[in-house]
Order: C-alpha cells, then structure tokens, then sequence
C-alpha cells in the first residue's frame, strides 16, 4: 500500500500552499482596506485589543491607517500613523517574499531568528510602546 496522498489533501500539505494563503488573505484584506478609510469611523474593520483592554497604542497601532495611506500615495501620513512599522516593512516584506518563493519551488522555509535578535526585536517594540505612548 502507497504512503502518499493525492489530491486536496496532498495540495494543502505543498511547501506553497501557506504562502498562497498568507497572499490570497492579504489581496483580499488590501482590496477591502483600499476603498474602506480606517481614518473615518463606521466600517468593518476589527479594533486593536491590546488598545481596548489597556487604553494604550501597541506597537503596531496604527498599522491598518498606515498601509492605507501607503496605498493611497500619502507616505507623510503613513510615517505619521507608525514610523516603527513602516520602517520595518521593507524586512516583513522580504521575509514574506523570500517564504513565497522558497514555497513555490518546493522547499520549506523558516527564518531562524537568534536569541539576541528576538531581544533586539522585543526592546524595540517596548522602546517604540513607550515611547508613542509617553510622547
């Protein structure tokens, strides 16, 4: 008897299958992001819990109006909605790129980040919490 999987389920277990995903969530998300303004009240568009619970911005705070504003051409409003995360955007986007295509020729991809970088990372989301939140 044969180990291998046809079908559905063996197109769901393909190194490209999550990346496809991951893009075809993201296409979906960015249509309904570019004609709804985050900027303006009444849409559909889920709130930041971390804000709710706490009353404070979160590191990615701002994010959603950030990634409109960058669809829209407004780059000086994005800077203004989270500098930390449209500064670390161009890296999110690599890594996300670099996953895609190592997933579309069949290989398994995942970054492997050291512990120093997880602190640098961690220090610098509190730092950015802090901060935007002091200021």
């Amino acid at each position: 008897m044969a180990d291998s999987v046809t079908g559905p389920a063996a197109a769901l277990r393909h190194p490209a299958a999550a990346p496809f995903g991951v893009l075809a969530a993201g296409l979906a998300g960015a249509g309904y992001l570019y004609t709804t303004d985050p900027h303006e009240p009444g849409h559909l568009l889920p709130g930041c819990p971390f804000r709710a619970v706490t009353g404070l911005l979160c590191p990615a705070c701002g994010g959603t109006r950030m990634v409109y504003d960058l669809m829209h051409g407004q780059f000086a409003g994005a800077w203004l909605d989270n500098r930390m995360l449209l500064l670390a955007s161009p890296l999110a986007l690599g890594l996300l790129g670099r996953w895609f295509v190592e997933g579309v020729r069949g290989r398994r991809w995942r970054p492997r980040l050291g512990t120093r970088t997880q602190a640098v990372m961690l220090a610098a989301a509190v730092a950015w919490t802090v901060a935007r939140n002091v200021v």
